[in-house]
C-alpha cells in the first residue's frame, strides 16, 4: 500500500502518516495539490492519497479525472466538522477521515482501500502444486504468463510472487489493459511528455518506470492491440522504454508478470496476438484451475468471505449450514472464486437464521423466488423463439444486477472484457433500455 499525503494540519497529518507506515504502507507527504499532483504525475502517488480538507480538494481530484489517474482521496480535518465534511465528498473525496488520527481507523482505511485481501488458500491439490511452482521461481526475475479463466484470482496469485521475491519491498504496480481504450494504454504503460496530444498537460511516467525496481503486472494481455505489442517486445527484451512524445530512451528495472483468460497458444495461431511476444512472456507458465476443479477449497473459501463481509458489514457471523455446504460444493461455479465471494457477500446481507441456510444463497444459473412465491428464471423469459440478440441483453442485465452493478464483476463471470460490457450497455442505453448504476452509486443512493 503506497500513501500520499497532501498539507500540514498542525502536525496531525504526519501522526497520520507515522500510524500508516506502522501499518505496512509506504508513506510521502507534500504540503500542497499542485505538489501532490506531480508526485503522482512522476510515479510517487500509488494506491491512495489522503487531503487536507482545508486545500482544493476539487482541484485535486478534477485533475486526477480529467488526467485519467485513477486513486482514491480521502480528505482530512480536525475535529468532526460535518460542513467540511460534506463539501470534501461533493468534491470527490472517497471519505472524510477525522483527525486526531485514529489507529484502528486509519487501518480501517487502509484495508478498505486495499479491498483485494491477498491471502490465498489452497487445501485442493490442483492448486497446492500452482502454488510449489510459484514458490520455486518467485526468487527470481523470470517473467511470468499466469493463465485461467476469469475470477480464478490471478492476480492474488501475482502479488504473491512478487511479495515472496527479491523485489518485495519495491512497488508493485498492476495495469489492465482490457479496460484501457488502445488509444491511451501506450500513454498509461509508457508515459507521456507535456503536449504530447490533446489532455497531456503535464509530463506523466508511466506504469514501467512506476514500476521501476519492482514488479509490473499487465492484466489481461491478450486485449492488447498488436501494434501495442510490438513496443510491449522491445521494453521486455531492452529494458528501455520511450515516453509517447519523448526524444530519449528510458531505462527501467522491472519484473514483468502478465495475465491472462485466453488459449494464447490459439490466440498466436489466430494472428491476434505476436508469437515472440508469447515467447518472451511465457518463460514460466502459472495455470490456475477452474474453482469446479478445486472441491476441497470451495468451503474454505466460503467460510473466509463469509467472515470477511460479515465484519464488513458489521452484522454476526453465521457460519454454513451442512445444505448450504452441500449446495455451494454442487454449484459448477462459472465466475470461480470472485462468483463466490459474491456469492457470500449476498448470503451475509439476506441470512437472517443462526446459520446461513441454502435460502440466503442465490446462484447463477438457479431459479429464484418472485414475492409471490412462484419460480422465476434468473435469465426472465423462455429462450425459445427469442432472438439472439434479445437473450444476450436479458443475459447481461441479468448478470450486472446479479452483481449489485458491479462492472467488473459481470465482465469476469459473463466471460468477456469490461471495454465489451461498457461498448454493450451503451448500445442499450442509447435505445431506451434502462440500466443498472454501478456500484458505488448504488452505495450512495
Amino acid at each position: 500500500m503506497r500513501l500520499l499525503i497532501i498539507g500540514q494540519l498542525s502536525g496531525y497529518i504526519t501522526e497520520a502518516g507515522r500510524i500508516a507506515t506502522q501499518k505496512g504502507a509506504k508513506v510521502a507527504h507534500v504540503d500542497t495539490v499542485e505538489g501532490g499532483l506531480n508526485a503522482i504525475r512522476m510515479g510517487q502517488g500509488g494506491d491512495l492519497v489522503m487531503v487536507d480538507v482545508k486545500l482544493d480538494v476539487y482541484q485535486l481530484v478534477s485533475h486526477l479525472q480529467s488526467e485519467r489517474i485513477h486513486i482514491p482521496v480521502i480528505a482530512c480535518g480536525i475535529g468532526t466538522d460535518s460542513d467540511a465534511a460534506v463539501r470534501a465528498i461533493k468534491a470527490g473525496a472517497k471519505e472524510y477521515l477525522p483527525l486526531p488520527p485514529d489507529a484502528e481507523l486509519i487501518a480501517a482505511v487502509l484495508a478498505a482501500v486495499a479491498e483485494e485481501n491477498n491471502t490465498i488458500i489452497a487445501n485442493d491439490p490442483s492448486i497446492r502444486a500452482v502454488i510449489s511452482l510459484a514458490d520455486k521461481i518467485a526468487g527470481s526475475d523470470a517473467t511470468v504468463l499466469m493463465t485461467g479463466e476469469n475470477g480464478t484470482g490471478k492476480e492474488v496469485l501475482a502479488r504473491y510472487v512478487h511479495n515472496k521475491s527479491k523485489r518485495k519491498n519495491a512497488n508493485f504496480v498492476s495495469v489492465n489493459c482490457a479496460a484501457i481504450p488502445d488509444n491511451l494504454l501506450e500513454s498509461e504503460l509508457f508515459g507521456h511528455e507535456k503536449g504530447a496530444f490533446t489532455g497531456a498537460v503535464a509530463r506523466r511516467v508511466g506504469k514501467f518506470e512506476e514500476a521501476s525496481g519492482g514488479t509490473l503486472l499487465l492484466d489481461e494481455i491478450s486485449e492488447m492491440d498488436l501494434r501495442l505489442q510490438a513496443k510491449l517486445l522491445r521494453a521486455i527484451q531492452e529494458r528501455v522504454i520511450d515516453r509517447v512524445g519523448g526524444t530519449q530512451p528510458v531505462k527501467v528495472d522491472i519484473r514483468i508478470i502478465a495475465t491472462s483468460n485466453r488459449d494464447m497458444e490459439s490466440e498466436v495461431n489466430a494472428g491476434k496476438f505476436r508469437e515472440d511476444l508469447y515467447f518472451r512472456l511465457n518463460v514460466v507458465n502459472l495455470h490456475l484451475p477452474p474453482l469446479r476443479q478445486r472441491k476441497a477449497d470451495i468451503v474454505p473459501l466460503a467460510d473466509f468471505f463469509g467472515k470477511k463481509y460479515a465484519e464488513a458489514n458489521g452484522v454476526p457471523y453465521r457460519p454454513l449450514s451442512e445444505p448450504a455446504r452441500a449446495m455451494l460444493q454442487s454449484h459448477h461455479w462459472r465466475g470461480n472464486v470472485r462468483e463466490l465471494e459474491n456469492t457470500m457477500h449476498r448470503a451475509v446481507l439476506l441470512a437472517r437464521m443462526a446459520e446461513i441456510e441454502p435460502e440466503a444463497i442465490v446462484l447463477s444459473g438457479t431459479q429464484l423466488s418472485t414475492p409471490g412465491g412462484g419460480p422465476a428464471a434468473l435469465a426472465g423469459q423462455p429462450w425459445v423463439g427469442r432472438k439472439v440478440e434479445d437473450v444476450e441483453r436479458d443475459l447481461i442485465l441479468d448478470t450486472l444486477n446479479h452483481c449489485l452493478g458491479n462492472r467488473t464483476h459481470a465482465a469476469n463471470i459473463l466471460g468477456i472484457s469490461i471495454r465489451t460490457l461498457r461498448n454493450k450497455l451503451k448500445t442499450y442505453s442509447d435505445s431506451g433500455v434502462t440500466i443498472p448504476p454501478p456500484q458505488e452509486e448504488r452505495a450512495e443512493a
